[in-house]
């Protein structure tokens, strides 16, 4: 059995944090983009693992061609044998950034809807409340600006300082 890839841990991610399989996420991310910010986040940066997925898999292919059993390979073949290594393990990194990204995508969901259940959320909102209630009377001029502090000295100096 292969192991999973860095794609396939991003999908169980997101199928697991928003409850639905990815298809019906890819058309709510699309169709409503604004209703879930963090599902666009997660979704996009899930089509980049995408890409990247299959960059690792071309790196891999191309390293077990060229490392095969028996075959020996050539000289001027050694520098695509490093070149394709390197450009593995950039990949490799590339996936595990990726899914990483996912991972706090889903973090800060979950923390938001538990900010949202707090008190702090209850008195925010209790806040907002008193403050719309607290209007102004048409006609009314609202308070004027407190002016700024003066900055520097107040009385003007004699010649330039340093």
């Amino acid at each position: 059995m292969p192991d999973t890839t860095a794609l396939d841990q991003a999908t169980s991610i997101i199928e697991k944090a928003w409850g639905q399989p990815i298809e019906v996420l890819e058309v709510l991310a699309v169709r409503r983009p604004c209703d879930d910010p963090l599902l666009r986040s997660a979704m996009h940066i899930r089509t980049a693992l995408a890409i990247t997925d299959n960059a690792v898999s071309v790196h891999q292919d191309r390293l077990h061609a060229l490392t095969r059993p028996g075959y020996v390979p050539a000289f001027y073949e050694l520098d695509r044998l490093s070149s394709s290594a390197a450009d593995l393990r950039v990949a490799l990194a590339e996936s595990g950034a990726y899914v990483q990204a996912v991972r706090r995508g889903v973090e800060a969901r979950e923390a938001a809807s538990t900010a949202d259940r707090g008190p702090a959320a209850n008195l925010s909102r209790a806040a907002v409340a008193r403050s719309g209630l607290a209007s102004h009377a048409p006609g009314q001029v609202p308070d004027q600006p407190v002016p700024a502090a003066a900055v520097g000295p107040s009385a003007p100096s004699s010649g330039p300082r340093r």
